[in-house]
């Protein structure tokens, strides 16, 4: 790799055993690291300022020129703790929803919720992610990441968005996961860039790793080391399998019927750069 090619990631809990390798081992001199929200991750692969995003799911169905990195996710087989839907009133009153623009993907299946199984009809205004301005002037909120993992959830009624697509569908739900740009691929010449990022996410994973996660980003949350492992190893999905991708084929075809997201294009992956036998 003679330039390096530029990563924009998530300043998120979840994403911590995502970048492990790069951020504790040698491989993250060889690219150019920047940290933001997801729905900036996505902006700057649009732009051209990225080569490669942790983008929301939701960005693919708009962004032309995309590949996916394989068997890479930030994904949900139960409730996930950090996609909440924040209500001040019981469900069925709820009229006016203030959307995190923090994430295309979450904005989305919050509209695909509703308009499917819980009846349409409701005002979505997007707002920065202050849960008592959003609370205040609307009767639900969405809040996505960190902030939900903060949320006091003896003091509103607090919907699990992945447990309820679950729930409804029966399938996993995927929120983000790495993409990159075609223009940036033969920059990327013989670099096997799947694997250098499964690795990353494999040795992030490790309980060593995970605990190291855990003594860092518990204090600066205001969670305990154990909630911190417990979300991390439990109720984050970090593979990409046959059934998330069904979950995720399904999501864009519910977006897409109420409005919420463009029709996707046909998923595609990267392939390693020279054949290799299995």
């Amino acid at each position: 790799m003679n330039d390096r090619l530029r990563i924009s990631a998530i300043s998120y809990l979840n994403t911590a055993p995502l970048m492990w390798d790069f951020e504790h081992g040698t491989v993250g001199a060889q690219f150019d690291i920047s940290y933001t929200i997801p729905s900036r991750c996505a902006a700057a692969l649009e732009a051209g300022s990225a080569d490669i995003g942790i983008i929301p799911a939701a960005a693919y169905a708009s962004i032309p020129g995309l590949v996916i990195l394989p068997d890479i996710a930030i994904a949900a087989r139960r409730a996930v703790r950090s996609i909440l839907l924040v209500s001040r009133v019981a469900l069925d009153q709820v009229r006016t929803v203030a959307l995190d623009t923090s994430s295309l993907t979450s904005v989305a299946l919050t509209k695909v919720i509703f308009s499917r199984w819980l009846g349409g009809g409701r005002v979505f205004t997007p707002m920065p992610p202050q849960l008592d301005i959003m609370l205040a002037q609307h009767d639900a909120a969405l809040v996505i990441g960190d902030p939900a993992l903060q949320v006091n959830r003896n003091r509103f009624l607090t919907i699990d968005l992945a447990e309820e697509w679950i729930r409804f569908t029966g399938k996993p739900f995927v929120f983000a996961f790495w993409a990159v740009r075609e223009a940036a691929l033969e920059q990327a010449g013989k670099s096997d860039l799947a694997a250098i990022f499964r690795q990353s996410r494999d040795h992030g994973l490790k309980p060593n790793s995970i605990q190291t996660i855990a003594a860092s980003w518990g204090p600066r949350l205001g969670l305990t080391n154990a909630d911190v492992k417990q979300y991390l190893t439990e109720h984050i999905e970090y593979h990409l399998d046959s059934e998330t991708i069904d979950g995720l084929h399904l999501f864009y075809r519910y977006a897409s019927e109420c409005g919420a997201l463009p029709p996707a294009p046909a998923v595609r992956f990267h392939e390693a750069p020279c054949s290799v036998s299995h």
